[in-house]
């Protein structure tokens, strides 16, 4: 087990007893200084943002939103959305930001399953959101077709939620985004207790379909002051952070905006990541500090002159799945930049370790704990593992959930611990070094993909009769979703094509396959069980050019 010191060392300033304190505080030592600026040319001083956050909080109570309450945004990366996530917070209520590209189906089972109130969209999603509302209307009446399976007891509980629009033409019943914002807004109450549930953040969790992680004030803050106490630090309050990664995201939530947050840094927020268009984005607006995802370096191997697009860089952050020693070497060594990795869970809020961390940069790591944070590992018998043989990953901290929505379950254990369901092995220096998944996920463009969530769509198409969904190797994504599926009978052409339909009207575009394979049938274990072993294996040959 490698342990660190207790939280006593990372604990959070003084007065911030949740994230949006965060920004009071810096409106309050520099507010004339740019917090917010978007791509577009928009931005805020960091006392406008502060402002802002108070009048949607006001808003949001004058809407009937009180503390505890659920509040979706489903919002792209734009100053809505840090306003509505900061003013949720302040409000006392609870975040539900969810992935903007999420299908109507999809948003409809989040909202379900959250019980949110309000769902605040842009021009791009409130189409979707509304088919959203209007397939809940419809299941409501006794019409489920679209929604899924869903417990009768919840949806016997389900309100249908108010819709507020950010910039696109307002529908009868729905409201604008101006028209919340509060005008005078009121002083908010301090929050008493950190433990009081902050957001909702929706993940594969440990089931095997989606789940929302419970996260607190006081998890959230933690990690935020966990990575703050990581030397040399990954921001600080001269940085210009590129906000590219999600929003919606936890690394984006937290790790990034609450870390620009923490240190008063500037957030430079781009709706999506484009090679070039990105590359003129840190030119055009100085960035220093660059946290991706590892599809970037795919993107951005082949550019021309990369190391004078990225010159004011300092450093670059990548996170979501692990990237492999070959891709740092070869980008750092042609830029000049350093990488630093790390390794983070939704559950962990989400940062556990960072190569920063390590005494020194090992080929393999994804570096040491950080500061308030300890890792142990386990055998199947949850023992310690014998001698250097690798264990499950189980993590400690005050940055872990309270346990998945609504009841708390499958959080961490009585002394605190949390299994996260990966292998790896630590060295004697503490750095970890991740070996394999438990968990059948797919990480496609650092977004988390469950085979079964999928294999559940597929199963509704007409004709077919089993399914089996794995991760293959891609160059760019780092994973892609590949299906196998036996539909007795059919035309292979015709069952892809229904296939491929079923999954563009059900599933957002990072779960669907980017392969259908149609076959007789599935390897299957003696009791029944589809040996996806032996699929990855034959994808493996396939790679290799052994299978055509």
């Amino acid at each position: 087990m490698w342990k660190y010191p207790s939280m006593s060392s990372v604990s959070p300033p003084s007065g911030v007893t949740d994230v949006a304190d965060l920004v009071t505080a810096a409106a309050e030592e520099s507010p004339d200084r740019l917090a917010l600026v978007e791509a577009g040319g928009r931005s805020l001083t960091w006392a406008q943002l502060d402002q802002e956050v108070s009048r949607i909080a006001t808003g949001l109570g004058a809407a009937g939103v009180v503390a505890g309450l659920r509040v979706m945004s489903a919002l792209g990366n734009r100053i809505e959305f840090v306003t509505t996530y900061l003013g949720t917070l302040r409000a006392q209520a609870v975040a539900v930001p969810v992935n903007p590209s999420s299908t109507p189906g999809e948003l409809a089972r989040m909202i379900v399953d959250s019980g949110s109130r309000m769902v605040v969209a842009d021009g791009t999603t409130v189409s979707a959101v509304r088919e959203a509302v209007a397939l809940l209307g419809r299941a409501l009446d006794g019409d489920i077709e679209g929604l899924g399976e869903v417990d009768p007891d919840v949806m016997a509980r389900v309100t249908l939620p108010r819709i507020v629009v950010v910039g696109a033409t307002l529908l009868p019943g729905e409201r604008s985004y101006d028209h919340l914002r509060a005008d005078t807004p009121r002083p908010s109450p301090a929050l008493q207790d950190p433990e009081k549930l902050a957001a909702l953040l929706y993940t594969s969790g440990t089931s095997g379909r989606p789940r929302a992680a419970m996260l607190t004030h006081r998890a959230l803050l933690a990690n935020i002051e966990q990575v703050a106490a990581v030397e040399p630090p990954m921001m600080h309050g001269d940085d210009v952070v590129l906000g590219v990664l999600p929003l919606f995201h936890v690394y984006g939530l937290n790790a990034v905006l609450g870390g620009v947050l923490r240190h008063r840094a500037k957030l430079v927020l781009t709706e999506r990541f484009d090679p070039q268009g990105t590359l003129d984005l840190i030119e055009d607006e100085a960035c220093s500090v660059v946290p991706v995802a590892p599809p970037v370096f795919a993107y951005w191997r082949d550019v021309e002159a990369l190391e004078e697009r990225l010159g004011p860089v300092r450093l670059i952050l990548s996170g979501s799945a692990p990237l492999s020693t070959e891709v740092i070497e070869e980008f750092t060594e042609r830029t000049g930049v350093p990488i630093h990795q790390g390794y983070g869970l939704t559950e962990a809020s989400p940062v556990v370790t960072s190569t920063l961390c390590s005494e020194s940069l090992q080929n393999g790591s994804v570096g040491a704990a950080l500061e308030g944070i300890e890792i142990r590992l386990v055998d199947e018998a949850g023992h310690l593992p014998l001698g250097d043989d690798p264990g499950e990953i189980q993590i400690k901290g005050a940055n872990l959930f309270s346990g998945y929505w609504p009841d708390g379950s499958d959080g961490p254990d009585d002394e605190g611990w949390w299994s996260t369901g990966d292998v790896g092995f630590l060295d004697r220096t503490g750095d970890l070094f991740l070996v394999d998944r438990l968990k059948e996920l797919v990480i496609v463009s650092g977004f988390n993909v469950y085979p079964v969530e999928v294999e559940d769509v597929i199963r509704e198409t007409p004709g077919v009769s089993e399914v089996a969904v794995i991760g293959v190797d891609d160059p760019v994504s780092g994973e892609a979703v590949v299906a196998y599926v036996v539909a007795p009978g059919g035309d292979a052409a015709q069952v892809e094509a229904a296939v491929r339909e079923r999954c563009e009207m059900r599933l957002a575009r990072f779960k669907r396959p980017s392969r259908i394979e149609v076959v007789d049938e599935l390897p299957l274990t003696v009791t029944g069980k589809v040996q996806k072993g032996r699929l990855r294996g034959l994808e493996r040959r396939r790679t290799l050019g052994i299978l055509e």
